[in-house]
């Protein structure tokens, strides 16, 4: 699908910002990348790289997807210091080797599981990735002097019904709690669907067209939607913007109904609607919710200079006590205990509300 039809879908406007005086904390900086294979990774990659920063290192476990933006990169910006890191945030002894060799000033933390029905049965891998993987990308950040390290987050934290959710509800708490003691600056950014991002809802419907149909959708529920582009300027932006601990929210408009979405999607494919393609009403899927909200209630919000950027007054989480829950976490995870996680991951949030996966198995 093209970037021009992208727009059509999202049913606003896209949102432009200059960039150039924003981005001069990333200049001459190291700045590392994690999940650097991945769409918001590689478009963060190409982004950052015009912004001419002293060395930019593209980590991830994918071979294939860090040698792809890593060419890019290079072809486009011959001039790069472009340093490709094969490593898994979940080895702590290679993420503190990365942070020794390389010493990044500037963090961008998008690495994390998020595929969330085909997650949702194994806590244990959102528990070892997402929340421990963070604990050891931010500490190392404080430990090495990072400057400033931005957290990528999902409206799927607020009031979770998944586990995803709820691991980055976790990791937004690290981050506040350790922003309130380091000379890191840390600030989240959290937002919703990324329109042809993996993972996300419009491949699977492009495939379903594809193939003919029918095309599965849930006829109620509702999304957030953002472009990729979209999704990394706000974390540059938020990058230059952030004081220590702030949680960064972009106002994506009116939520969009996904029924709404495939009708014109199939309509873009050139075919009929219920005619040509058939569209078939399904359930909503394990972990999902029928409509996504971008701030929890007990977050206060506040504008920015931005009209189209607003920062959530976070909770704030005791630090030690959270360490305690995530060396629980990590613990019932190596056996695995997968309903003990889940039933410690609504004890550490509390509005968390697990899926019927787990609602079934307390029964």
């Amino acid at each position: 699908m093209t970037d021009l039809q992208l727009h059509k879908l999202l049913g606003r406007d896209e949102i432009e910002w200059d960039l150039e005086e924003i981005a001069a904390y990333l200049k001459d900086q190291v700045i590392l990348v994690t999940g650097a294979g991945g769409s918001i990774g590689s478009e963060l990659c190409r982004q950052i790289s015009r912004f001419v920063p002293k060395e930019l290192l593209l980590l991830g476990r994918g071979e294939q997807s860090i040698w792809e933006i890593d060419r890019e990169c290079r072809n486009r910006f011959p001039d790069l210091d472009v340093s490709p890191v094969i490593g898994d945030i979940r080895d702590k002894n290679r993420l503190r080797a990365i942070f020794e060799e390389y010493r990044p000033g500037v963090v961008f933390h998008t690495a994390a599981h998020k595929h969330v029905d085909l997650i949702e049965p194994y806590p244990e891998e959102v528990v070892v990735n997402n929340i421990v993987g963070t604990r050891t990308v931010t500490k190392l950040a404080d430990e090495f002097g990072t400057k400033r390290l931005v957290m990528i987050s999902t409206d799927k934290a607020v009031r979770p019904a998944c586990v995803y959710g709820a691991g980055k509800r976790i990791s937004e708490f690290q981050v506040e709690a350790l922003a309130r003691t380091s000379n890191t600056v840390f600030v989240t950014v959290r937002f919703g669907n990324v329109l042809g991002s993996r993972g996300s809802v419009v491949p699977s419907l492009q495939k379903q067209i594809g193939e003919g149909g029918p095309v599965l959708v849930h006829p109620e529920a509702t999304r957030y939607f953002m472009t990729i582009p979209e999704a990394a300027r706000l974390v540059i932006q938020s990058g230059a913007m952030g004081e220590n601990g702030e949680i960064f929210i972009l106002d994506m408009g009116e939520p969009v109904r996904i029924l709404d979405l495939a009708t014109e999607m199939i309509r873009l494919a050139g075919k009929e609607p219920g005619i040509d393609i058939e569209l078939k009403p399904m359930g909503l899927r394990p972990g999902d919710k029928l409509h996504e909200e971008l701030l929890a209630s007990s977050e206060g919000v506040r504008s920015t200079k931005h009209k189209k950027i607003f920062i959530a007054k976070p909770d704030r989480v005791e630090s030690e006590g959270l360490d305690d829950a995530i060396d629980r976490l990590e613990l019932l995870a190596r056996k695995p205990d997968r309903q003990a996680i889940v039933d410690l991951l609504q004890s550490v949030v509390p509005e968390y509300k697990p899926s019927e996966i787990w609602r079934k198995a307390n029964q």
